[in-house]
Formats: structure tokens, C-alpha cells, sequence
């Protein structure tokens, strides 16, 4: 088995699937399952990007990787903001906060990345 857990933003996006599969579950109950399998797609797909960037064939298949997390972070945001406004949804709000954090790390990976 693969040792992640000194690598930050695999443990952060692998939690943060954790959290996106509970909410979805939770919002699945109130029969909003469209929005459920959107937020559960896009959500969970960050981390198992990320992972997948962990062994690239190359430092651009890396970087690509990484820029489909951070489409997949864009979408998973929009998801949760939808939810945010709507009426007689659960609080997404540390969601939001976790995703916003996962951004900043993603977009600090990239850049880094192609100055090396």
C-alpha cells in the first residue's frame, strides 16, 4: 500500500472526499439527488486527480493532472455555492472554506511546477 501521509495535499483532498461523500449522502435523504451526484462527482474527483498525478509519466502529464483537480475544485465550488443560496440545504460553509484551501495549494503546486 502507497505511503501518503506525509504528502499534504493528497491527505487534504483525500479528506475532503470523505466530507464531500457524507454530504452528499446527507442531502440525498431530502431526495436532492441530482445535486448529490454532482457535488459527489466533482468533489471526490479532486483528490483521485491528485493522486493519480503522484505517478505521472512526466513533469507536463503532472502539471495536467493537476490543472483537471483544479477544474474539478472550480466545479465542486460552484456546486457548493449553489447549495449555499438555495433554500433548505445543509451548511456547506466549512466545505467551501476546505475547497477554497485545496485551491490555493493546487494553484501553488502548478505554478511551481512549471518554473522547475
Amino acid at each position: 500500500m502507497r505511503n501518503d501521509k506525509d504528502n499534504l495535499i493528497v491527505k487534504l483532498t483525500f479528506e475532503f472526499a470523505l466530507e464531500i461523500i457524507s454530504f452528499s449522502e446527507e442531502i440525498r435523504k431530502s431526495n436532492r439527488f441530482e445535486m448529490a451526484s454532482q457535488i459527489f462527482r466533482s468533489g471526490t474527483s479532486i483528490g483521485a486527480n491528485i493522486r493519480e498525478a503522484q505517478n505521472a509519466e512526466s513533469k507536463a502529464d503532472f502539471i495536467h493532472k493537476f490543472k483537471i483537480a483544479a477544474k474539478e475544485i472550480e466545479e465542486t465550488i460552484y456546486w457548493l455555492e449553489l447549495c449555499k443560496f438555495s433554500n433548505n440545504y445543509p451548511n456547506v460553509d466549512d466545505l467551501i472554506e476546505q475547497v477554497n484551501n485545496i485551491s490555493r495549494i493546487v494553484n501553488k503546486i502548478i505554478i511551481t511546477s512549471k518554473q522547475k
